[in-house]
């Protein structure tokens, strides 16, 4: 029996990642080949020109999941009735903006969209923040849509997950796919803690260690970790245009595992709701490993920490802390 149509919001929509993401969805990449899929676009009033020109571009696309488009510059219309919401849209930093300038900009747009979901969204509407400061915008939202479940309100570090995949994947020459397990913690940001310490590889002998494999501690301590960390830097430098491409795709990645579940002995990151796991401060946004089934997240349990591991989870955990602070301030 053919299955109804789900709604998904995608705001800023008429932006480079929204660009690279409405297609993804409208092909099924993020809610599988056989689900229905009603997309709903917003994007701010000087963008409403390019986020027809988006429209047509779908509507020309001839997409068989797609089962209709909404495309609109107001909040209340856009986010009616919506079962998926991609937070995409945010105040970009700019140069000579201090971070508590940006920070008053974000906390005003992710207060009135919170608004609109809380009011007009599905009841049980699942929300990915992507823009940044991706943590702290989602913890905003959180604050102004109390109906929406916490447990319904993530952040994007799929994209920091998935880059973590392929630098041991280059370093190792194996297929991306037999790597699994790397862990992001914290905050989607330079502070991230990329951990291998868990990561596996699958090997004709079976399954063997991350670490055992690379055989050199000082560049999966080192230098692994700040490729993964600068990433988004390195391709502005290259591409003079941020990461649009992958970002989409990993919020595919994040919003399927979470909706159809992750798969047997593996676990993905994301941004989630910290309950105090692994001594992370509770009521802040903050990346852990995570294994999902029947479209709920569960923090994996029980994991070693050691000591280098230890520093860098209190360190994210401190910025994060800071910025809720700096966010909670711009709001009175």
């Amino acid at each position: 029996m053919a299955k109804d149509p789900l709604r998904v919001l995608v705001t800023g929509a008429a932006g480079q990642i929204g660009y690279a993401l409405v297609p993804m969805i409208a092909r099924g990449v993020m809610l599988g080949p056989d689900q229905p899929v009603i997309l709903h676009m917003l994007d701010i009033p000087p963008a409403a020109e390019a986020l027809n020109g988006v429209k047509m571009e779908l509507v020309d696309a001839a997409f068989p999941l797609l089962k209709g488009v909404v495309a609109s510059t107001d909040a209340v219309e856009a986010c009616t009735g919506v079962n998926v919401a991609v937070m995409v849209g945010g105040f970009p930093r700019k140069e000579g903006m201090e971070r508590k300038d940006v920070m008053s900009k974000n906390v005003s747009i992710y207060k009135s969209q919170a608004s609109a979901l809380e009011k007009h969204a599905a009841k049980d509407c699942k929300v990915l923040v992507v823009a940044n400061p991706a943590n702290t915008n989602a913890l905003i939202l959180k604050e102004f849509a109390p109906s929406i479940p916490e447990k319904n309100i993530t952040c994007l570090t799929r994209l920091d997950h998935n880059r973590a995949l392929g630098q041991i994947s280059e370093r190792l020459s194996v297929q991306v796919s037999d790597v699994k397990n790397v862990i992001i913690w914290g905050n989607h940001s330079s502070t991230q803690y990329p951990d291998v310490n868990h990561a596996t590889v699958k090997t004709e002998g079976g399954e063997k260690p991350v670490r055992e494999l690379v055989k050199d501690d000082e560049w999966l301590n080192s230098e692994f970790i700040t490729t993964v960390q600068q990433r988004g830097a390195a391709i502005i430098k290259a591409r003079k245009l941020s990461s649009a491409l992958s970002a989409a795709s990993s919020a595919c990645d994040h919003i399927r595992d979470w909706v159809c579940g992750t798969s047997e002995g593996s676990w993905v990151s994301m941004g989630v709701y910290s309950d105090g796991s692994y001594n992370v401060p509770a009521g802040l946004i903050y990346s852990f490993p995570v294994t999902c089934r029947n479209g709920e997240w569960t923090i994996v349990q029980g994991l070693n920490i050691d000591d280098f591991s230890r520093k860098k989870l209190d360190l994210t955990a401190q910025e994060l802390t800071e910025e809720k602070t700096l966010a909670y301030s711009c709001l009175s």
